[in-house]
């Protein structure tokens, strides 16, 4: 058991409980300064993360957003796990970001992103609950006349121990709610657990299921119009001109409007209506600097850098450059990537309304605070004056994240309309080309073996886009995109899995003028590629087991080593498989934990790829829900194999040639492998599950596909490359 000193100061907890949060505030209770819990008629605030109303229900914020993965129920696990309250009574609510704002931050972060909801706030979410209980338990003490210490509590029932009298939370939640929250709190010791670690039934399944879930695209307000949008398909076009005398007449129509220098919108009754003006509008567009930009002009770019003499350095140790001079025989290969869309199921959305006081907005979003400061900037408005409210996700992917240009355009075009809230919903077209994309890179590998077959030098040269230099420069080092060495890098939640003797890794950065984006996975998706499959064509340059080739360079690691053994002994490496079914290992550190794949497949003579199997085995330290992570892992492989398989956006005349699921396809049911998901928590750390497996699907897919048919595959997607035996 560990005793945590908890940084709140007595000036903190008051800003924390006593300020109101204005506006709409799905059902949160903010008491103002001087209200008791006997005067509010709203349930009390324990503090920010619980509220208990009379009749026990327990309301726990969450700060994180939910998409899918789970975030809303793990995160309620510990805090429910610590407060000891009844779990069949657990709801969950959102505070918004403008709240958070008014109270000093009091939840911390509202970024969903880079599998951190759990991981990155698993500590002050276990705080919250852990205060809440000690203070229910000296309400209830006081009530008695008993000392705190002789009580106890259980599925939220205090139990007076010597008397043997109870009360529940309810009871005692207003009398809480008005002391002070204690210097300090014992957090659990993992052993003593509960909850986190179960397989409870998700929070927010029901909801979905019956249809009662309101997402983006569904919400209705008031009064409220919408809007559809267009704006310049080119990267860096500008709007020209447009005649809305032809379409301001139509059914519905309200508004043609001017959106930002690059866009216009129709805003008509109905979504239908708006688009279909849209449809009819005569639009003239400036196609701006990069008209003449396409797929092939990009490619010559990366190529260039994979051999030019300037390049920064990611990881280095030895001196690769003379071993790969020195060594017996060596080994090279070129691998491409290629942009990839989001492609969330939900387009982008966001509805605002707008007056010269106010601002408000609701939208899917996995960053309230970054919404936040979008809707301000673009209102004119302080942040004070304005909020957020999180709608649940259709998908985020990383594209609702660091990117908010659907609230930015929702109120550009509220601010023309004040007063009235208008819903923005951008078409699939519009998503397909206005993204952030995957970025595109090229990678170079150089490999040296001695006369053994032992790996003595590996050289990695990355030539391609930095997602930082285009997001956020402030994150970079020295002019150095850390984030583009994901999977190679020396320590940390993305560290190489193997020891070589001399390494170097560089990243020769050329951006072209196509936005990059965080995208699930970030670069650990390409780069486990590329790492994964050319160990597999060192092992077999070696004339070594893919397997063995493996373990002799990982005794350094040897909880990613433990992984890889799982996944091989579960699929059977080394044994027989059925006829015409071939095998192929992947392993990686990313976002802190620890996965590997091993992937059967059989490609026929017409070169048809069958994915038949995946064992999956991921080590994150604390496992808090093992449903959600074997899910998350499902998921992540439908999304890791759909990018391998049909993942490309090519660009011509500097636009994207994609429009829609037609030349943009995801995996359909019938490609879906049966997936094996081995959960082999090790404690000690927290790390990530919505992203991690994700980066070992494709590469052990592609070994295998090796294995079938003796063909190397270093260009994406498989739909672009004959699949027959070389």
């Amino acid at each position: 058991m560990a005793t945590e000193q908890l940084s709140l100061t007595r000036r903190e907890f008051l800003i924390g409980t006593a300020t109101a949060g204005a506006g709409f505030s799905l059902g949160l209770y903010l008491p103002v300064a001087g209200a008791t819990a006997a005067t509010a008629e709203l349930p009390p605030e324990v503090n920010a993360w619980v509220v208990i109303q009379p009749d026990d229900t327990v309301i726990i914020r969450i700060a994180r957003s939910e998409m899918g993965q789970g975030t809303l129920t793990g995160l309620a696990q510990m805090v429910a796990e610590e407060l000891e309250c009844d779990w069949s009574r657990v709801t969950t609510e959102y505070p918004t970001p403008g709240q958070n704002l008014a109270r000093d931050r009091v939840w911390g972060s509202f970024s969903t992103g880079g599998s951190q909801g759990i991981r990155g706030s698993h500590d002050y979410v276990r705080k919250g609950g852990a205060v809440a209980r000690e203070m229910l338990i000296e309400a209830a003490a006081e009530a008695w006349g008993a000392a705190k210490e002789e009580c106890s509590v259980a599925a939220g029932v205090i139990t007076h121990r010597p008397s043997g009298r109870t009360t529940t939370y309810g009871k005692v939640a207003a009398a809480a709610a008005e002391l002070f929250p204690p210097e300090q709190v014992t957090l659990k010791d993992p052993k003593d657990w509960k909850l986190i670690g179960k397989p409870v039934k998700r929070l927010d399944t029901l909801d979905k299921l019956t249809g009662k879930q309101v997402f983006g695209t569904d919400l209705k307000l008031p009064g409220m119009l919408n809007a559809g949008i267009r704006a310049c398909p080119t990267f860096g076009g500008k709007l020209k001109s447009f005649d809305d005398s032809q379409v301001k007449a139509m059914p519905g129509v309200r508004a043609v409007l001017r959106v930002g220098d690059d866009a216009v919108a129709v805003v008509a009754d109905t979504w239908w209506q708006a688009n279909t003006a849209l449809d009819r509008l005569p639009v003239t567009w400036d196609t701006g600097p990069n008209a003449q930009l396409d797929s092939a002009s990009i490619e010559r770019m990366l190529a260039e850098g994979l051999t030019a003499e300037e390049a920064f350095v990611g990881n280095e140790n030895g001196d690769a450059r003379a071993a790969l001079k020195g060594a017996a025989k060596t080994v090279e290969a070129v691998y491409a990537y290629p942009y990839q869309n989001h492609a969330t199921m939900e387009p982008m959305n966001a509805t605002a309304r707008w007056t010269p006081e106010r601002c408000e907005v609701w939208c899917p979003t996995q960053n309230g605070e970054a919404a936040l400061q979008a809707a301000a900037e673009a209102a004119g408005l302080p942040p004070t004056q304005c909020d957020v409210h999180k709608i649940h996700l259709g998908g985020g992917f990383g594209r609702r994240g660091a990117f908010h240009d659907f609230v930015t355009q929702a109120v550009a075009i509220a601010r023309q309309l004040p007063g009235t809230p208008v819903k923005l919903l951008w078409t699939r077209e519009e998503d397909m080309q206005h993204g952030h994309y995957h970025p595109i890179t090229q990678c170079r590998l150089v490999g040296g073996l001695d006369d053994k077959g032992e790996l003595v030098g590996l050289h990695v040269r990355i030539s391609g886009q930095s997602i930082l230099a285009s997001v956020n420069p402030k994150w970079m080092t020295g002019g150095v995109d850390m984030f583009t060495f994901q999977g190679m890098l020396p320590d940390g939640d993305h560290a190489i899995s193997y020891t070589v003797p001399n390494l170097l890794v560089e990243h020769a950065m050329r951006n072209p003028p196509v936005p990059p984006g965080f995208w699930r996975g970030v670069n650990v998706n390409q780069n486990a590629i590329y790492l994964e499959c050319f160990m597999d064509e060192l092992a077999h340059a070696a004339g070594k087991d893919p397997l063995e080739f493996r373990r002799t360079l990982m005794a350094k690691q040897p909880k990613a080593l433990a992984v890889l053994n799982a996944v091989a002994a579960k699929a059977g490496w080394g044994k027989p498989a059925a006829n015409g079914v071939h095998r192929g290992l992947a392993v990686c550190k990313a976002f802190a934990s620890y996965v590997a794949a091993c992937a059967e497949v059989s490609v026929d003579a017409k070169g048809r790829l069958k994915i038949h199997r995946i064992v999956a085995a991921t080590d994150p330290g604390h496992a808090v829900n093992p449903q959600q992570i074997e899910a998350q892992v499902e998921g992540s492989f439908v999304y890791g194999l759909s990018a391998l398989l049909y993942g490309e956006c090519t660009i011509k005349d500097g636009a994207v040639e994609q429009s829609n699921f037609s030349d943009y396809p995801s995996m359909l049911i019938d490609d879906m492998p049966e997936v094996e998901t081995i959960i082999m928590p090790s404690g000690g750390f927290w790390g990530g599950i919505g992203e991690p497996t994700i980066a070992v699907a494709a590469p052990a897919v592609l070994n295998a596909i090796f294995a079938a048919t003796g063909k190397r595959v270093r260009r994406f997607p498989l739909k672009n490359v004959d699949l027959r035996g070389a």
